[in-house]
């Protein structure tokens, strides 16, 4: 069964950095990476991607230039470092990943065939 787990949530103030890292117990090479966010109340929501080979990162307008997304591919691990952060970004943050096989814009949940549990992001002003 595929496994995703992040870690590295927490409580921070405004303006804090973090991490987020997810580790898959499978070979991500395949795979698409990518993370969403869930706030109370709200869908899930698109905040970055990063292809197979690490080139041309997406991000949603609302993190980029604070948000990095990066991945290892033998370590089979994705990370978000996360900078500049705001209260809006609080949610919980999902790592997911794709084969590329289903025919949804990649923005989209349903175009992700692996979710982790995710991990809880507060930011406080």
């Amino acid at each position: 069964q595929v496994q995703l787990v992040e870690s590295g949530g927490g409580s921070v103030q405004a303006g804090d950095s973090l991490r987020l890292s997810c580790a898959a117990s499978i070979s991500i090479s395949s795979y698409g990476m990518g993370w969403f966010r869930q706030a109370p109340g709200t869908e899930r929501e698109f905040v970055a991607r990063i292809p197979m080979y690490g080139s041309k990162s997406l991000y949603s307008d609302s993190v980029k230039g604070r948000f990095t997304i990066s991945r290892d591919n033998r370590e089979n691990t994705v990370s978000l470092q996360m900078s500049g952060l705001k209260p809006e970004d609080t949610a919980v943050y999902y790592c997911v990943a794709s084969s590329g096989r289903r025919t949804y814009s990649i923005f989209e949940a349903n175009f992700y065939d692996y979710w982790g549990q995710g991990t809880q992001v507060t930011v406080s002003s």
